[in-house]
């Protein structure tokens, strides 16, 4: 066995490769269930879901409101999902944690891009050995299957951008290459259409060819890079909206007014979270041999210093934005550090220094893994809805979660039943809610959900100066590592969830 394994890491790498990234992402896709974050979830499976069973959730589109706007986001990506959903539907298959499964099993198929072609681009850069090392860092990075089965936007353009990458350095030598060029933009302009932000990462490309004086290049590049996202992102906002990149515009004009709205921080943030995230001490010899390949790699360095350097100085930051240009960072990180060591006498003396650096690097990498791998995101939300999905014609949810400013929202995919939510927060207490109920008895909650046990008697008392004949039904847990996030910042929302019914409402099951 373990002959075989070298064996294949010697002559075939690239095959060993994949089948570790197939097995931890299988893995992931099995055990790792929730969600990550509000956006991959509420922003992509609800609103597609709800689209397949005749409601608009976010209520994105005309005719769900009286004087519909677009709202600013891409309909390429959850179109898709829509699709999947109601080829499920058609299929028979009604089960959330079914379609969930499915769903994650085909984006971590679809991550495999990245791998494979992240190793691709190293050999042809470098040399075999620096492409080993950079697939398999690419294929099992600790938070790398996690990742890839999300239904993170910010993760899914990534195949699109490293295959596009691939096509022009795999042809970068050839005369009438143009085609290449041609296909290189429009896949490209798909990862723009999937997030917008990778137009930065597209322009640095091209501003690339053009200071190499490839202008015929850079000419074919950029005119199937407009071609494309004229007719995906451009031609569905008209088919929706009656006009062209409609939601885009909207887009840029919220992030603009917002930049200061969110989660905000230094110039160096991102900095600091590459670093982190890369483990170090690997994560400094990746960043310090990334900006060693700036003037020989300078098609894949500049895109993604240019990302990075956006990034850090826009406003609003949140650490998913800066994914797209993580393996780029990988790739000419391991291409930079390899070809330093071979240049460099500073390291001849001091091998063992560094054979502990990646000693300690693999094992603190293999510790992470198996765990992130497995986590189940969210746990309590999402089972606290399957839980309450063997009831049926529920109607109307009441959240609680007086100890903060405002309630998350609960997945209502998971409940197969588009309820309307009502939310008590410190902001806006029950006897506002008591005079909406008074007024409209027909949104009297059948179930309300506290979240988290602080202060829950008090909270549960003033509760039942509304609706007093609630009754405690069952709690849900969250996992492990969502218990670790919540004490280490409780921002991070996973918290254990008490259910009560509303006896005064009859609910059948």
């Amino acid at each position: 066995m373990k002959s075989s394994i070298v064996d294949l890491w010697e002559n075939h790498p690239v095959k060993l490769i994949i089948w570790l990234a197939i097995i931890t992402r299988l893995v992931a896709a099995i055990f790792s269930k929730g969600f990550g974050m509000h956006d991959d979830h509420f922003l992509v499976i609800e609103a597609a879901q709800s689209w397949v069973d005749g409601f608009d959730y976010n209520r994105w589109l005309p005719g769900s409101q009286s004087e519909a706007v677009p709202s600013g986001h891409s309909f390429f990506y959850v179109g898709i999902h829509y699709i999947v959903l109601l080829c499920m539907k058609v299929g028979g298959i009604f089960n959330p944690q079914t379609k969930m499964f499915i769903i994650r099993l085909l984006h971590g198929a679809f991550s495999l891009i990245t791998v494979y072609y992240g190793y691709k681009i190293t050999k042809k850069l470098s040399d075999k050995k620096t492409a080993r090392i950079t697939g398999l860092l690419l294929a099992v990075y600790w938070f790398m299957p996690f990742v890839s089965v999300r239904n993170l936007v910010e993760v899914v353009c990534i195949p699109f951008l490293v295959y596009g990458v691939w096509i022009i350095i795999n042809h970068w030598d050839e005369k009438s290459s143009f085609k290449y060029y041609l296909l290189s933009g429009f896949i490209i302009g798909l990862a723009f259409s999937v997030r917008f932000q990778t137009l930065i990462f597209a322009f640095g490309i091209g501003a690339a060819l053009l200071i190499k004086l490839r202008w015929k290049e850079a000419f074919w590049y950029g005119l199937s890079f407009l071609f494309s996202i004229v007719l995906i992102q451009g031609g569905i906002d008209y088919f929706i909206w009656g006009r062209p990149f409609a939601e885009l515009g909207e887009y840029v004009g919220y992030n603009i007014e917002n930049a200061e709205t969110y989660i905000t921080g230094s110039w160096y943030n991102y900095i600091l979270v590459i670093l982190g995230f890369l483990v170090p001490p690997v994560s400094f010899f990746l960043f310090f041999g990334f900006f060693r390949t700036w003037k020989r790699h300078l098609l894949i360095f500049l895109p993604t210093f240019i990302f990075l350097l956006f990034h850090s100085f826009f406003p609003n930051k949140q650490e998913r934005f800066i994914l797209p240009i993580i393996p780029f960072i990988i790739l000419l990180g391991m291409i930079g550090w390899q070809d330093f060591l071979q240049k460099s006498s500073l390291f001849n003396n001091k091998k063992k220094i560094l054979k502990a650096a990646w000693i300690f690097f693999w094992i603190t990498n293999l510790l992470l893994l198996p765990v992130v791998s497995t986590t189940y995101s969210k746990k309590a939300r999402v089972e606290s809805m399957i839980y309450l999905s063997k009831y049926n014609n529920i109607k109307n949810l009441l959240l609680e979660d007086s100890n903060y400013g405002n309630a998350k929202m609960c997945p209502r995919f998971y409940l197969g039943e588009w309820v309307k939510e009502f939310y008590i927060t410190n902001e806006n207490p029950a006897d506002e809610l008591s005079e909406v109920i008074k007024n409209n008895p027909e949104f009297q909650p059948r179930f309300i959900l506290f979240f988290e046990d602080k202060n829950i008697e008090q909270r549960v008392k003033d509760i039942q100066a509304v609706f007093p004949d609630i009754v405690y039904e069952t709690s849900v847990e969250p996992g492990f590592i969502d218990k670790v996030l919540h004490r280490m910042n409780p921002l991070n929302a996973n918290q254990t969830i008490y259910i009560y019914k509303n006896r005064d409402v009859v609910v059948s099951n």
